[in-house]
Formats: C-alpha cells, sequence, structure tokens
C-alpha cells in the first residue's frame, strides 16, 4: 500500500489531468454519440465539437465571474476606505486589550511590509509558475478529454480482452454502471451548484448585499468542495460584505451562507443527487483527506468519484461485496430489506 501511494503521488502530473480527462469524457459521450449518430459526424469532429461546446460553457460562467471582479475593482477607492477605517478600529482595539500602543504596532506592520516587499521577485516568480503550470494542466485535461472520446471503443475492448470470457458479462455491467451513475453523479452536482448558486444571489438581494450575484456565484461553485467549499464561501463572502459595508450585515451573510448550506445537504442534495452514489460520510470524509494529501484541491475533487467506481466495482463481485457495504452502509442494507419485503 505504500508503494501504491508512492506511485500514486509521483503520477501526479499525468494520473491528475488523466482522471479530470475521464470524467469529463464519461460525461460528454452521450453528446459525442448524439452527434456520432443524428449529424453522421466523424468520431474526431464529435469529440471536437463537444469538448468546445463544455469549454464555452466553463467560459460563459468565467466571464459573468470576470464581470462582476471588475464591478468590484471599480469600488476599489471605497473598499479601501472601510479597510482603513476597520484597521483603524482595529489598532484601538488591540490597544485597550493588549496595551500595544499604535506606533508599536505600526513598527510591526512596516516590517512585516518591507520583507514582503524583499522577497516580491520571489513571490511574482513562483505565482507566475503557478498560473502557467495551471494553464498547462488545463490543456491536459481537454487532450486526455478528446484522445479518450476518440479512443473510448478501443479502450473498453481492451479492458474487455483483459479478463476471460466467464467474467466478460460482470466487466461489461461494472463499464456500465460506471459510465451511468458517474454521469449523473456529474450531472446532479452541475444542477444542485446551480441551484445553490440561485437561491444564494436571490438571498444575498434580499438582504442587500451589493454583490449579490459575485458572491451567489462563490457561493455556488464552492459548494461543490466537499466538506471544505462551504466554509471557504462562508469566509469569502463574508469579508467582502464587511469591506462593503456594516459588520452586521456580514453577520447576516455568515448566517445565511449556513443556512443555505443546511438546506443543501439535506434537501436539494438528496433529491437532485440521488442516492446512486451513496458514500457513508466516514468514508467521504477520510477519501477528501487522503484525496488531499496525495494529491491536494484536485485530490479533494477526484476522491468522491474514486471511491464511488470502488464501490461499483465492490458492489459487483461477489467476494468484495462486503467492501462495498463497507463504503455505502446500513442505507444499502436498509434498502435491500425493503426489496426482499416487497417481493415476499
Amino acid at each position: 500500500m505504500m508503494a501504491l501511494g508512492f506511485l500514486i503521488i509521483l503520477g501526479k502530473e499525468l494520473l491528475d489531468p488523466l482522471m479530470f480527462g475521464f470524467l469529463f469524457a464519461i460525461l460528454l459521450l452521450p453528446l459525442c454519440n448524439f452527434f456520432e449518430r443524428k449529424f453522421k459526424m466523424p468520431r474526431s469532429m464529435a469529440s471536437f465539437l463537444a469538448i468546445l461546446l463544455m469549454v464555452t460553457f466553463i467560459g460563459g460562467i468565467v466571464y459573468l465571474i470576470g464581470t462582476q471582479i471588475s464591478n468590484l475593482a471599480n469600488d476599489w477607492p471605497m473598499l479601501k476606505a472601510q479597510v482603513a477605517k476597520s484597521f483603524a478600529d482595529m489598532q484601538v482595539w488591540i490597544q485597550h486589550t493588549f496595551h500595544i500602543n499604535a506606533e508599536k504596532q505600526m513598527v510591526y506592520v512596516n516590517d512585516t511590509t518591507d520583507k514582503l516587499v524583499a522577497s516580491g521577485t520571489s513571490i511574482f516568480g513562483t505565482t507566475f509558475g503557478a498560473v502557467s503550470s495551471l494553464l498547462l494542466f488545463y490543456v491536459f485535461i481537454l487532450i486526455f478529454t478528446f484522445l479518450i472520446l476518440f479512443y473510448r471503443r478501443l479502450l473498453f475492448r481492451f479492458v474487455i480482452y483483459v479478463f476471460d470470457e466467464e467474467a466478460a458479462a460482470t466487466v461489461n455491467t461494472i463499464a456500465e454502471n460506471i459510465q451511468s451513475i458517474l454521469r449523473q453523479y456529474i450531472l446532479g452536482l452541475l444542477l444542485e451548484m446551480l441551484i445553490v448558486a440561485v437561491v444564494a444571489c436571490i438571498a444575498f438581494w434580499i438582504i442587500g448585499v451589493k454583490y449579490a450575484i459575485l458572491l451567489g456565484i462563490i457561493t455556488g461553485l464552492f459548494n461543490i468542495i466537499p466538506y471544505v467549499g462551504i466554509f471557504s464561501a462562508l469566509l469569502l463572502s463574508a469579508l467582502i460584505t464587511f469591506a462593503t459595508g456594516a459588520i452586521s450585515k456580514a453577520v447576516i451573510v455568515a448566517v445565511v451562507v449556513i443556512i443555505i448550506h443546511a438546506i443543501d445537504a439535506n434537501v436539494i442534495l438528496p433529491m437532485v443527487v440521488g442516492s446512486k452514489v451513496r458514500l457513508n460520510a466516514l468514508i467521504t470524509f477520510i477519501g477528501i483527506i487522503v484525496g488531499e494529501m496525495l494529491w491536494g484541491l484536485s485530490g479533494m475533487f477526484l476522491s468522491i468519484p474514486v471511491i464511488a467506481i470502488f464501490k461499483i466495482i465492490f458492489d459487483n463481485i461477489k467476494d468484495l461485496k462486503p467492501w462495498g457495504y463497507l463504503l455505502g452502509g446500513d442505507y444499502e442494507y436498509k434498502k435491500e430489506a425493503e426489496k426482499e419485503m416487497k417481493t415476499e
């Protein structure tokens, strides 16, 4: 297991975009099949067109966020004044609480600023390198998505040939279930993200938050990240609201984000995403932590789909069904019991 974990960490640069390409290929497969059957397109053209539509959709979301951020940048003088006022209030509070006068505080702040400026060149170089690597990562994802869509029949036949004829039916069932369930899971997450974003935008607009659309979109996007995303959205929304208004409104925004998350976890997620990928909370949380340890943020995104793939495999192999039960939990047991009661 340690050797496998080491190989997974070592192969991150290849496996990470490959896994995202696999998920996007599964999502776009029905669209490719539609283009090939309906318009008699070659497989290469159908795959390229499907990816182009996906990039256009993502580009539209990025453009919408960009326009909102540009509006935020236009209000920079007001934001600067609000931050300065908050900083002055904080200085007074520190002086009364910890008995540190304003001059000593400013000396510490100036020393910290000088150190940051001194290391500014290295920070800029690191940031530029990170952005370049991120763009290259996205390009690799698109290339892998195209190649998996183009060679999908070859890859599927290879998987079938690896096993003997007796296992061919089981392998075919597992492959079909993985495609169907992961596609429904991804589409369900996208629909959930849209619902959460719309609800958050409406709630922030009713409260009177200035950048309601921007904060609503941020809440919807960050909601995709299990557990961690909601806290990041809460912190960011509260900070932006505090910078453009009163602290009382920032507290209200934080409470609203928590309420939206509670509704999402208990109503929207079970209704929209459904029980197709029903994993118990313990396994999900462990998977997210392990994913972050191995691959960082992308590992957190991929952890649930990867665990779901293992669960599908375990559920369709007799000797591994106990492991599938462990990943799913009592929900699966109750579901099977209900089926047996109905048949009786």
